[in-house]
């Protein structure tokens, strides 16, 4: 499709309201562009630019937008959170590769893949706090409950880092495994899940001062993780394994499920309904389509070169103050 096509069919999704509720947004991280799915149909209804490279997005603090990033053209583009409509775009955010609010919606977190560094903005405005350089290529990341620390997953050197947001200084960066991506925080706030990209499984570590509690082998290349939705039970993609595991953190950490999914599953979200998991097929320019109760694929949907991050369009998003922020789903290309 040329640029003056794309741009009709832009302009036409905006009239016709096309892309609203019933739409999944997802991004082609190598193809430059971002596709806008139909959840009832299992379709694809158009295929739109966006800078180049772009991994991750996020669900801005009002409930209202739904921020991309794109990492080559340091900027973020903004969309209406019902219709997926081009709002703004954020420029001079030096390569956003993932992206975050904290809790209280006061702080927005980078993590600078390529460059090697971690930003740390006051989110109203974008205005820049602090820029922390720390080698290890910054990956993933995670804020705590009470939206005082950030954690970031260092790829390369195999590290997990905790920063201080409103000193915007490290507060510790230890050793957790080979190749840490996925992260997050419990809803109990005294644990956290991490990735291990290169290895079979997660680890357990205690956020107050990065110290490895346990660990728990779901498959090859865990990579990232999507709440169920219940405080208790997590999803995690292994991509090299090509499963999708379900994962118990009750108390001792089991898995109680498992879905095979070939060809990289990476990012995930779920369908309003919480009937349906998708999630992204990085190597087969494909979306898989999980029915969460029965753990089966029921579908996939061809999209762009190399998918990445995956988000449902609401009808209605809002977000109070205290609440969890809701972030969409995220993953590396073993970034």
């Amino acid at each position: 499709m040329n640029r003056l096509s794309i741009a009709a069919l832009a302009l036409s999704l905006a009239v016709s309201g096309a892309a609203r509720a019933d739409s999944v947004l997802i991004l082609n991280s190598e193809e430059a562009s971002y596709s806008i799915l139909s959840r009832s149909t299992r379709t694809e209804v158009a295929r739109l630019p966006v800078g180049r490279e772009p991994h991750h997005l996020i669900l801005s603090p009002d409930g209202k937008e739904v921020l991309i990033g794109s990492t080559a053209t340091n900027e973020l583009l903004s969309l209406d959170i019902k219709t997926g409509e081009r709002k703004r775009v954020v420029k001079d955010i030096l390569d956003p590769y993932h992206l975050g609010f904290s809790r209280d919606g006061k702080w927005f977190v980078t993590a600078a893949y390529r460059l090697d560094h971690v930003d740390i903005y006051h989110a109203d405005g974008f205005r820049l706090a602090g820029r922390i350089f720390i080698d290890g290529l910054p990956s993933h990341i995670a804020f705590d409950n009470e939206s005082k620390t950030v954690f970031v997953t260092l790829q390369q050197s195999g590290r997990l880092a905790a920063f201080d947001l409103a000193t915007q200084t490290l507060k510790w960066n230890v050793p957790v495994g080979n190749a840490p991506a996925g992260v997050i925080m419990l809803p109990d706030n005294k644990r956290i899940l991490v990735g291990l990209t290169g290895e079979d499984g997660i680890v357990l570590v205690d956020p107050k001062d990065g110290a490895v509690k346990g660990s728990l082998q779901t498959g090859k290349g865990a990579h990232n993780f999507w709440p169920k939705g219940d405080g208790r039970h997590y999803f995690l993609s292994n991509r090299v394994e090509g499963t999708v595991s379900l994962i118990d953190t009750k108390d001792d950490l089991k898995v109680v499920g498992s879905v095979r999914i070939p060809g990289g599953p990476d990012c995930m979200d779920i369908t309003p309904d919480g009937r349906e998991l998708w999630v992204t097929q990085r190597f087969l320019r494909r979306v898989a389509i999980v029915d969460i109760e029965s753990l089966k694929v029921v579908g996939s949907v061809p999209v762009g070169k190399s998918p990445h991050g995956v988000f449902m369009l609401k009808s209605t998003a809002t977000v109070t103050a205290g609440a969890p922020v809701r972030a969409a789903s995220t993953a590396g290309d073993p970034k």
